[in-house]
């Protein structure tokens, strides 16, 4: 049976009253990472990949347009938080996508309460924000290995002209 026309993926981009909501209601074990997720890239895909195994359903947290740029200067993101959240909530592994303004996720995470907290490769478990809080209501925290050549930065240094590897 075909699911077409697809269902509408700004439906599942939740405000964080209306995500608490779906949390709330979400049996079995919910999966929770965040990023900026600027220029999706095979990277992406395979920590959203290797999240969404970890559990029965997936909420992405979404930094804001504002906290992107107080976390990598002026010329980020390159898209939208609008775009990034509608393409994220595109791909069939993500079931919830929540944009936050904050620096980091943490009342974010205190609000949801996941089961099991992910980050990629470039961080350790005792540097993810919010590890010690989802550990303490007895969740999970996982690290996720990074794929090899994939970065937002070096895509976006590379379409400017300067393919300096970082």
């Amino acid at each position: 049976m075909s699911d077409y026309p697809p269902r509408n993926p700004a439906a599942k981009v939740r405000s964080w009253g209306d995500a608490a909501a779906w949390r709330a209601n979400q049996p079995g074990r919910v999966v929770f990472t965040n990023g900026v997720f600027d220029l999706l890239h095979p990277g992406h895909v395979d920590v959203l990949l290797g999240a969404r195994a970890l559990g029965d359903a997936l909420v992405v947290g979404l930094n804001s347009d504002a906290s992107v740029r107080r976390l990598k200067g002026p010329d980020r993101p390159a898209r939208s938080q609008t775009d990034r959240a509608y393409v994220l909530a595109a791909l069939e592994v993500v079931d919830c996508v929540v944009v936050f303004d904050q620096d980091t996720p943490l009342e974010l995470v205190r609000t949801l309460r996941p089961d099991v907290l992910v980050k990629g490769g470039d961080y350790s478990e005792d540097t993810i924000v919010g590890a010690p809080e989802v550990r303490a209501w007895g969740g999970d925290v996982h690290v996720i290995p990074l794929t090899p050549g994939q970065s937002t930065t070096n895509i976006i240094r590379t379409l400017r002209g300067n393919s300096t590897q970082s």
